[in-house]
């Protein structure tokens, strides 16, 4: 990959991880990774405590990406 490419790359991510930090604060870690995964086309699990900002997150990485955002709540008694 030429290094300006690289650079192009890195600059963007450096936008969006910007954008997202409007949005989430202190998460600087987790916007790292949730960015390292869509450049690498992966996939992300987003586990944690109630009201600590996951769907917000996702929100602003989708917004920040220009991407469409939609949620699925996944509750025991969806199970049934």
């Amino acid at each position: 990959m030429a290094a300006a490419t690289i650079d192009r790359v890195r600059s963007r991510m450096q936008a969006v991880a910007e954008d997202v930090g409007r949005a989430i604060v202190g998460k600087e870690d987790v916007v790292r990774l949730v960015l390292a995964s869509l450049l690498s086309r992966g996939h992300v699990l987003i586990e944690d405590v109630p009201g600590v900002g996951k769907t917000t997150l996702a929100k602003a990485v989708a917004k920040a990406v220009g991407c469409s955002f939609g949620r699925i709540q996944f509750t025991p008694d969806l199970l049934v």
